[in-house]
Order: C-alpha cells, then structure tokens, then sequence
C-alpha cells in the first residue's frame, strides 16, 4: 500500500445554501492542519436554491476547491460516483453537506487508513436525529443489511468514510450503492474497520431522507447480496453458465 501523499473530500450537495460556507470554513481549517496536499470536490446535485452560486464563488477563490454540477437531483450514490471519478487523491474521503459530520474526525480516519485499512467509515454512536424517523428506520436497516451481508457495521448509512484511491475507483455504482460500499468491498478483498465519530444537530435545511427511503435500501440489500454471491460463487449462482 502506497504513501498517502494527497487526499480528496467529496461532498455531495442539494439544497445546502446555508450549510457550505461555514463547512468550507472548518474543512480548510482540519485539511491546512495535515502534512498533505488536498482537495475539496463538491458535486451539486441539481440544487434548486443557491447552493451552486455559492459553490462557484467558493471555486474562483480557493483553486483547491472543485464543483461538479448535475443538471437535475440524480441522487446522492450518483453524485458520489461523479466525485470518485474525478477525485485525484491517493485517500477519497466522503461527508455530507449539512455540516451534521464533523471536519475534525478526519485525522482519526486517515490515521486508520495508515494502519492499513482500505475503508473505514464513520458510526454516529451519539446521532443527533429523531429517533423515530431517522434513528430507528436506520438501526433496523443496519441490522438487517449487516445480516444479509455478512459484513457487520453499526452505521452503513454514515456519509463519513476514507477508502483507499485503488478501492473506490473500482466501484460502479447505481440506485442507492453507496451506502452498501463496505459490503461491495469485502467482496474483492477490501479491509475494513469502524470508528466512532461525532455527530452534530441539523441547524440550516432539512433533512432529505425518511423511512420511505429506508424501504428502498432494504430493497437495494438483495441486490447487492445477489452481486456479491456473484463475484465470489459465479458457478454457484449460474450453474453451468458461471466461469
């Protein structure tokens, strides 16, 4: 495993208007604070406030800072994806853009990735949400996904997440892979490890997620189970067809 020389953060954005420049604020603060080159990527997905102008603004005076723009919301596994491709950095770190994941927890996750992790994601131990519409939803999704899976985390749904440049550009994503990305990792051997992170309120906006969406993760787990029984027992899945 190669030296961590660069380090790219992707921020997946919709609707953030109030929330990106105090996150810029405190990101450049940690990200100054580390022995490495960075970048910031924010990728807009088709924002209908002022989250782009602000973005943009953002990119003409900070060259480190890069803007990716959807035309229209395609989703969060989307715009993460579009960041992957694009990140430059030898370490990929991921958080939301509502300024619930905290900058400061990022020297805890490189740190891991030097021991020689290949992902490490984030558990919000302490989760400041409500309990009924966004704590218990995820719990039962979480135990559920790490059951059919086998790859066992408290919190799949955490955003914050460092995974090795060789590992999150082998994914292909779709639907709502990206909170499944451990579980599609191990699949090619990938390490993985879990640490606690400081989870802070929602101030500005509101939340995008609800147990609506819960339904369609559970639904998306089959499929990466399906995926993943493929890539390590093609014979057992197809038959005679598998290679």
């Amino acid at each position: 495993m190669g030296e961590i020389k660069t380090i790219s953060v992707v921020i997946p954005v919709y609707n953030e208007e109030e929330n990106l420049k105090p996150l810029y604020g405190e990101l450049k603060e940690v990200l100054k604070s580390l022995p490495y080159e960075y970048e910031i990527i924010f990728v807009d997905d088709g924002s209908t406030d002022g989250s782009y102008e602000i973005l943009k603004k953002l990119a003409l005076e900070d060259k480190k800072v890069k803007v990716i723009r959807f035309r229209r919301n395609y989703g969060q596994t989307a715009a993460m994806y579009a960041g992957f491709q694009y990140a430059q950095g030898d370490v990929i770190i991921t958080m939301d853009g509502d300024l619930q994941n905290d900058p400061h927890d990022i020297p805890k996750l490189l740190e891991k990735i030097n021991e020689g992790y290949d992902i490490v994601s984030g558990w919000r131990k302490n989760r400041k949400d409500p309990f009924l519409t966004r704590i218990l939803p995820s719990k039962i999704a979480n135990w559920i996904i790490s059951k059919v899976t086998g790859v066992h985390l408290h919190d799949y749904g955490c955003t914050l997440k460092a995974y090795r440049k060789e590992v999150a550009k082998n994914f292909r994503l779709y639907g709502d892979m990206h909170r499944f990305l451990p579980a599609v990792a191990k699949s090619f051997g990938a390490k993985i490890t879990e640490i606690v992170v400081n989870h802070r309120p929602r101030i500005h906006g509101r939340s995008k997620y609800g147990i609506g969406r819960t339904v369609r993760v559970i639904l998306d787990i089959f499929l990466v189970k399906f995926l993943n029984d493929y890539l390590n027992k093609p014979m057992y899945v197809f038959g005679s067809t598998g290679l």
